[in-house]
């Protein structure tokens, strides 16, 4: 609207003896300009800084990869639906279970490498089950700091998963080896004000705290954010709380990647602030 009136003061300063119709004409198309790009997919719409990365109509930006390399599955296996990408939407409620296969496994990824910046996003369960569901429950999450965009790549996941035969939630957890990590008992994450200190971390999974509030199998969205600073430092968050932290990363940079693994699950709103600078992770802690 301020780009509008801007147009409009501008065109009514001209001299007099300007020709109407070209002023009028060009008056229209500077306008109609600026409200195609914001309907476009292409031009994402900046709010508080954040960009949406997903535009919720195509995977514009993005690419999609499974452990078969199908193409044509990997189109069904990532449904886009009402702004969403809907894993295994029209998938059999148990697909392809504990046959070893696991041909979906895979991840949708940007085309783009990012290093520093603060990525948001939504999910939540559906009610389908698929491949090695028996080992890891209810498993999927999102990948940064990607080096290559192989079944499974390298990289620090953000995991979302929930363990329904214990009820506990694992949403926030570490897979990564090679960095430094919060902890007090070796077991699972503690913040530093709290008594955590920086230990050298395993392979594998590093536990979240627990006890935070989370929506497993009622249908529920949850939010998540992930605070990367280069290879600096990187915050986990589950639904305003931070639940995980590292610093000393073993990547600077990379691709990002949201999973298909073993349960239906639906991604929304993922957004990105970057930023030139590394923001001293003490601003996060507040």
């Amino acid at each position: 609207m301020i780009f509008i009136l801007i147009v409009r003061n501008y065109f009514n300063k001209l001299n007099n003896s300007t020709n109407m119709k070209i002023k009028n004409t060009v008056q229209f198309t500077l306008i109609a300009l600026f409200l195609i790009s914001g309907a476009l997919p292409g031009f994402a719409q900046a709010k508080n800084g954040f960009v949406k990365i997903f535009n919720g109509t195509d995977f514009e930006g993005w690419h999609l990869k499974i452990r078969s390399d199908d193409a044509e599955l990997a189109k069904k296996v990532y449904a886009i639906e009402d702004g969403m990408v809907h894993v295994f939407k029209d998938f059999p409620k148990e697909y392809e279970l504990n046959t070893g296969d696991n041909a979906t496994h895979g991840l949708f990824y940007t085309n783009k490498k990012y290093s520093k910046y603060i990525l948001k996003f939504e999910y939540k369960w559906g009610v389908g089950i698929a491949n090695n569901f028996d080992q890891f429950q209810y498993d999927a999450g999102c990948y940064y700091h990607v080096a290559d965009d192989k079944i499974w790549p390298l990289g620090i996941e953000y995991q979302v998963r929930y363990d329904h035969t214990q009820k506990k939630n694992h949403t926030g957890d570490f897979w990564a080896g090679g960095l430094k990590w919060y902890s007090k008992d070796g077991n699972s994450f503690l913040l530093p004000s709290e008594g955590g200190q920086p230990v050298l971390g395993h392979g594998g999974e590093h536990l979240a705290a627990p006890d935070v509030k989370s929506n497993a199998l009622n249908g529920k969205w949850n939010k998540c954010e992930v605070i990367v600073m280069g290879d600096k430092y990187t915050i986990h968050k589950l639904n305003g709380k931070i639940v995980n932290m590292a610093t000393e990363l073993p990547y600077s940079e990379g691709i990002i990647g949201f999973q298909s693994e073993t349960a239906e699950i639906y991604y929304r709103n993922i957004q990105i602030k970057e930023f030139d600078e590394i923001i001293p992770m003490e601003n996060f802690l507040k």
